[in-house]
């Protein structure tokens, strides 16, 4: 466990876990009283827990140095945002784990043409998926709160996008087939303050739906040239992205 995720702020600096939490911490972890774990506070600092008590299904801890952390200093990363076409069967949850782990800033779900899901996820989906971004930050250390959207029909998505787009957001449109378009460096020289990948489903995009992403200012790449599963385009194409960004400095400078 790199991090173990707070949601509620400590009462003077204690905190009492239940349910889940309790379950992960003694049983799984199997941790006793007298030891200590890392946690990051809803507010975003990090701190130690030290567990005084574990008793009846509930665990009560100290934050022994929260006073001593300091805010974590604002990222001059920009955002990630995928737009990710609801693919078939599991596959949505390996994509949500892998954007969490890798510091994906929102993951906004949407039916394609191609896509066999709908757009009403149930609720019982939606929170397994918010469940996995935890378990993912936990696991990972991502300092990342990483958000999840419930499913948007297409509309809705590009209505979201325009808000985007209206704040200076850079928005890359991954597909396969060949499509004019420039190295995907040459699209972050000029760094956004937000980046929102679309990726498409099994099938990828239809012809008009890749219109419909250009004409909304969508820019087209791809990475290399072989066909990627839809689970595997997402992780690859955020990566990439990311990596771009993190090095901006290096690359940027080598080009002047």
């Amino acid at each position: 466990m790199k991090q173990f995720l707070l949601t509620k702020e400590p009462d003077n600096n204690i905190v009492r876990l239940e349910g889940g939490d309790y379950r992960y911490l003694v049983r799984v972890r199997r941790l006793a009283v007298g030891e200590f774990f890392p946690a990051l506070l809803p507010n975003g600092k990090e701190t130690l827990i030290q567990i005084l008590s574990i008793e009846n299904n509930s665990l009560t801890g100290k934050c022994v140095c929260a006073e001593e952390k300091l805010e974590p200093p604002p990222s001059s990363m920009p955002s990630i945002i995928l737009f990710q076409a609801l693919p078939k069967g599991e596959k949505m949850d390996t994509i949500v784990r892998q954007a969490a782990e890798g510091g994906i800033a929102e993951i906004v779900p949407f039916v394609s043409e191609f896509s066999i899901a709908k757009a009403s996820a149930g609720e019982q989906k939606f929170s397994r998926w918010e469940r996995i971004i935890r378990e993912a930050r936990q696991q990972s250390g991502s300092k990342i709160a990483t958000a999840i959207r419930r499913p948007l029909t297409k509309d809705g998505l590009f209505n979201y996008w325009k808000e985007l787009q209206a704040s200076g957001a850079l928005g890359l449109l991954f597909h396969h087939q060949g499509l004019e378009q420039k190295p995907l460096h040459s699209y972050l020289e000029s760094v956004p303050n937000v980046a929102a990948l679309a990726v498409g489903p099994e099938g990828g995009f239809s012809d008009a739906e890749v219109t419909l992403f250009l004409e909304n200012g969508f820019n087209p790449f791809t990475i290399g040239d072989t066909i990627l599963r839809t689970e595997t385009a997402a992780l690859y194409c955020a990566a990439a992205v990311r990596i771009l960004l993190l090095e901006k400095d290096s690359w940027q400078l080598k080009q002047k």
